[in-house]
């Protein structure tokens, strides 16, 4: 099976680092990546927000060298999340697991 992403965009805001409770880092941003469709004579552009998270050396490397509008290619793989809300409730989330910056 291959689950392999590779995008191009900028980040919507500054990369936020935070610490596991065994230390090893993580961090999440979003990134917005232009869509283009319709034909050659233009057409219509729509930005996708994709939510980014790394880990352990990439995430200091993101925290470190990219901030909010910075342009950035990332490779990794789509991961679904699901979690529970304040409410009790079930939600699911997609992100991309960067393996590379």
């Amino acid at each position: 099976m291959l689950n392999h992403i590779v995008l191009m965009g900028r980040l919507t805001r500054d990369p936020e680092l935070r610490y596991t409770q065994s230390q090893i880092p993580v961090a999440s941003f979003r990134l917005a990546v232009d869509r283009d469709f319709g034909g050659r004579d233009g057409g219509e552009r729509q930005t996708d927000f994709i939510d980014i998270v790394a880990w352990r050396s990439t995430a200091e490397f993101v925290s470190k060298y990219f901030t909010k509008g910075s342009m950035a290619a990332v490779s990794g793989r789509l991961q679904i999340r699901e979690w529970t809300d304040r409410e009790g409730g079930k939600r699911t989330t997609a992100e991309v697991v960067a393996d590379n910056v």
